[in-house]
């Protein structure tokens, strides 16, 4: 793929550390300043919504994620050049089954049995499926699903795409130590909420609902990529090997998007993909809003409301989304569920 190598290759023209990252870089709503009417607030509201994830994410307060970071630049150069010659050591690897996976659900003559036959050909896929699909943000009913079979007969081709996507990318997420349980649990909880998000609103557009799901899954799993090199790094060079809020909080700011680009290289996803994620961090002038875009919103917001943390008034959310009340309610309503289901399960997800 020479474009997107070209277009990778271009984001990394210096060799020094870009200045801390000055507005929103997560949520890139495109201007909607109406004509003769005040200017739009959107960026600013993306802004603070960016800041409020973040002190959540990493458990930190706000002046925390702004202390200074001279002392870190031969860290952020050693990132820096790990992501402009693609030698990322904690970027996870295609997971073997996916692509024989990918086939299957984009052809319309694979059967039941035959998806059937191909998760059970993974050991671990099949454990992680049957966890996720029993999690209250798949279970369609009180009854378990006791068997791959059952899974895909009850939850559809659609719904086994999302918990496939889910299940592949779950062990990548699992936390490694308890320095990284808190972040890894609540970015694999805001990653299943935008994914969800991003899903229900593809469905109301018309769109590729599996692709959006998945798609809305990169950035967390982005997250917690960045994390374990800056992690890497620290150790490499000083005795610590801790990194401090304030650098993680810079790091996932600036290189989110680029990670998640070289997540979906290194897995050979299809060029839609490649085209979602790059509308949500570039989008043009009055472009449409992608459900990527609205889904990580509405998710962040409410995963937040679920955790009691800062946010954004309930007003403002129209202000940063393209979405009609009705739309923004169901979403809502949907996603709220799943939370408070999740909140009460024993089942861990």
């Amino acid at each position: 793929m020479p474009g997107f190598l070209s277009w990778i290759s271009g984001l990394f023209t210096t060799k020094q550390p870009a200045p801390p990252a000055s507005e929103a870089r997560l949520f890139n709503p495109s201007p909607q300043i109406p004509p003769n009417e005040t200017p739009d607030t959107g960026p600013e509201l993306a802004q603070q919504l960016e800041e409020h994830l973040f002190c959540w994410l990493l458990d930190a307060e706000p002046a925390a994620l702004r202390a200074d970071l001279s002392s870190y630049d031969e860290v952020l150069a050693e990132l820096d050049q790990r992501l402009s010659k693609n030698k990322m050591e904690e970027l996870p690897r295609q997971p073997m089954s996916l692509p024989m996976l990918m086939r299957a659900l984009s052809d319309e003559s694979t059967d039941r049995h035959r998806l059937t036959e191909i998760i059970l050909g993974d050991p671990s896929l099949t454990d992680q499926l049957l966890q996720i699909a029993n999690s209250p943000y798949f279970r369609t009913s009180d009854h378990a699903i006791e068997s791959v079979d059952q899974a895909v007969f009850i939850l559809g081709v659609d719904g086994i795409r999302n918990v496939i996507s889910a299940a592949v990318m779950r062990p990548m997420m699992a936390a490694r130590n308890s320095r990284e349980a808190l972040f890894g649990q609540r970015v694999w909880r805001w990653g299943l909420t935008c994914a969800r998000s991003a899903e229900l609103i593809a469905r109301t557009q018309g769109e590729d609902t599996s692709a959006h799901f998945m798609v809305g899954l990169l950035p967390s799993l982005g997250y917690i990529t960045i994390r374990r090199e800056l992690q890497r790094i620290c150790r490499s060079l000083s005795a610590s090997g801790e990194p401090e809020p304030a650098l993680i909080r810079h790091a996932l700011a600036r290189y989110q998007w680029a990670t998640c680009q070289l997540l979906a290289n290194e897995w050979n996803l299809p060029p839609k993909y490649h085209a979602y994620l790059l509308a949500a961090e570039r989008p043009a002038p009055r472009q449409k809003h992608t459900p990527l875009t609205d889904g990580m919103v509405i998710g962040t917001r409410e995963v937040l409301r679920h955790a009691h943390q800062r946010n954004l008034a309930e007003e403002q959310l129209p202000k940063l989304v393209r979405l009609t009340p009705d739309q923004i309610s169901n979403v809502r309503n949907a996603v709220q569920k799943m939370l408070r289901e999740g909140g009460r399960s024993t089942v861990r997800s």
